[in-house]
């Protein structure tokens, strides 16, 4: 059999393409730079920029622990917000003792006709395998969601809900964040102060 036959619509027709640059479009924390702010998102407005800060975290871990963190909230111009996470553990002289959690996420205003109310949909993920669908409300510089539907791998940890509490306080980028699971109800996981370094 030719292989006209077995493809009678031919070779696609990027097989043969030239290579493709980088990314054209930019991604940015800094409002006076990059696209302009698309107008549904004024209500996160104060949420956007490069924050770093420490923290503490609990269950599930068997103790306490405490971190650094760096939390990059951006945008492209389109109706939603890119959240971004990396966290590192610190050790008893607040150095780097390893790595830790990864998380990466968008938030989305919900539109009524067109226009954006204080409710909003937010999709969180991490590298171990589990997936959080929030629903949520801003109110001024609050920003406070909880779990519709978590989804996970079959090797992840257990988890079964989660309520995460934002906050501009001071200039700087306050959170709290509960998760339950294993047999355990909604519980400290993290919660930390962050101060903004960009944007």
């Amino acid at each position: 059999m030719s292989s006209e036959t077995e493809n009678p619509l031919g070779p696609p027709p990027w097989l043969n393409a030239p290579p493709v640059e980088a990314y054209p479009f930019e991604d940015t924390h800094d409002l006076r730079k990059g696209p302009d702010l698309h107008p549904a998102l004024l209500g996160l407005l104060p949420f956007i920029g490069l924050w770093r800060g420490r923290g503490q975290g609990g269950f599930p871990a068997p103790e306490d622990f405490d971190f650094a963190q760096e939390v990059r909230i951006s945008h492209d111009g389109r109706p939603f917000l890119a959240y971004e996470s990396r966290s590192w553990i610190l050790d008893a002289d607040s150095k780097p003792a390893r790595m830790a959690e990864r998380e990466l996420g968008w938030w989305r205003p919900v539109l009524v006709n067109d226009r954006p109310g204080d409710e909003m949909e937010a999709t969180m993920m991490t590298p171990d395998g589990v997936m959080e669908l929030y629903i949520g409300r801003v109110s001024g510089t609050r920003l406070e969601m909880v779990t519709d539907a978590v989804v996970r791998t079959p090797s992840a940890q257990e988890v079964t809900a989660g309520h995460r509490l934002f906050g501009i306080v001071d200039g700087a980028l306050l959170y709290a964040h509960e998760m339950s699971g294993m047999g355990k109800t909604l519980a400290p996981h993290l919660s930390a102060r962050l101060l903004r370094v960009g944007g």
